[in-house]
């Protein structure tokens, strides 16, 4: 963890001359100014030590999994090379963990990836491209150490279940292995440090074209534009009985929407240029967050986040990966080739990406029986690559009520 400044401290005062008796109104104005200086120095001294005791209950507040960093190195020699110079690729992993605070939401052996996010920050930092994975994606899972020292073998299996066999490392790994994309930098963050989040920002704004009730999340809304507060807002971004037709596709469409919402509140409200208003969501995103070493510290997120804060809302875009129907499993999904390696392409090399709000995933994965795009032949070849793909999407731009 990299040392902080050590906070100001006060020196004394220089000796001042002798003088002789009787009143001086020099020495009295210098009097005043000296008690007006030693006021100043005091607010400084004051306004220094509770910035050092702020700074040390936020750099405290963030936890790193050594075990994630031996794990990356005894195995990179199987990771993918760093891509472009000042490019970053962060996996944001949703813990659906049950501890501590979290046992409300109910029990569950063990945790997984409840939502994973692969994050790309252009390097010319113009640009952020979050890419949503499927919990229920049939995925490579390579190697993997458990907690308890064993090591699982490589094997077909739902995406969320790497955090299950081997946490954060197992996750990153696959990953890799699916896009070929180095992941720099991830974070994990638990429910409680969501509700946290958008409590912080005093919540955030969603429309609902018809009421809402889901009682495994823990949700009732009313139809309409409305606020939710920390609670509703973690409701709203897991339900899937009560919304809609139920499907994993639809939560995540919900998923960026709402957090392209609390990006746009966040940045419409001048949040990281007002301390006032950045401690409560520096406190909040810190207390439940496990990181990487290079971020496990206040000036390491600092950095991050002052590399993004220009990016326009317009330019923070949200897709998921191509995908359909598994052709074994109807409950589960599968790539679309080739245009989940096109992305990723773009992704790797650090070239544009471009989505379409107009474009519908459609409320259920595409239908393709044997595993050929609708409507295409078994067999046929695939259509030629275009110079330039738009994929499905949407920025922060368009808000959760536009």
């Amino acid at each position: 963890m990299t040392d902080s400044p050590e906070p100001p401290r006060f020196t004394g005062w220089a000796q001042r001359p002798a003088r002789g008796p009787g009143p001086d109104p020099r020495a009295r104005r210098r009097r005043r100014r000296r008690w007006g200086a030693l006021g100043a120095v005091g607010v400084v001294l004051v306004g220094g030590g509770a910035g050092w005791a702020l700074y040390a209950k936020l750099n405290s507040n963030i936890h790193t999994d050594s075990a994630t960093e031996r794990e990356l190195r005894k195995w990179e020699s199987e990771r993918p090379p760093a891509g472009p110079p000042n490019a970053e690729n962060l996996l944001l992993i949703g813990s659906d963990s049950r501890t501590g605070d979290n046992g409300r939401y109910g029990h569950s052996r063990g945790q997984r990836s409840d939502t994973a996010i692969l994050l790309h920050l252009a390097a010319d930092r113009k640009s952020a491209t979050a890419v949503s994975i499927p919990r229920d994606l049939m995925v490579e899972v390579p190697h993997c150490q458990r907690s308890d020292g064993q090591e699982t073998e490589p094997q077909m299996a739902q995406f969320n279940w790497a955090f299950a066999f081997g946490g954060a490392a197992c996750s990153i790994r696959t990953v890799e292995k699916m896009t070929s994309v180095r992941i720099d930098h991830y974070m994990i963050i638990d429910f409680t440090g969501f509700k946290k989040m958008v409590d912080a920002v005093k919540g955030v704004e969603v429309c609902l074209p018809q009421a809402v009730r889901d009682d495994q999340a823990q949700l009732r809304l009313p139809a309409g534009r409305q606020v939710l507060n920390g609670e509703q807002a973690l409701g709203f971004v897991r339900a899937r009985k009560g919304i809609g037709n139920g499907s994993d596709t639809q939560r995540m469409e919900r998923q960026q929407r709402f957090l392209g919402a609390l990006v746009k509140k966040v940045q419409s409200n001048g949040v990281l240029l007002n301390p006032t208003r950045l401690y409560p969501v520096l406190d909040a995103a810190t207390s439940s967050l496990t990181t990487d070493d290079a971020l496990a510290s206040l000036r390491g997120l600092y950095e991050l986040v002052r590399s993004t804060r220009r990016i326009p809302t317009g330019r923070v875009q949200f897709l998921t990966v191509p995908r359909r129907e598994y052709r074994y499993d109807a409950n589960r999904d599968e790539l679309v080739q080739p245009d989940a390696d096109r992305l990723f392409g773009r992704l790797r090399r650090d070239l544009p990406v471009t989505v379409d709000p107009t474009r519908k995933i459609g409320e259920d994965p595409v239908r393709t029986g044997a595993g050929a795009p609708a409507g295409v032949p078994e067999g046929s070849p695939p259509p030629a690559p275009s110079s330039d793909p738009t994929f499905p999407g949407t920025t922060a731009e368009r808000g959760i009520c536009e």
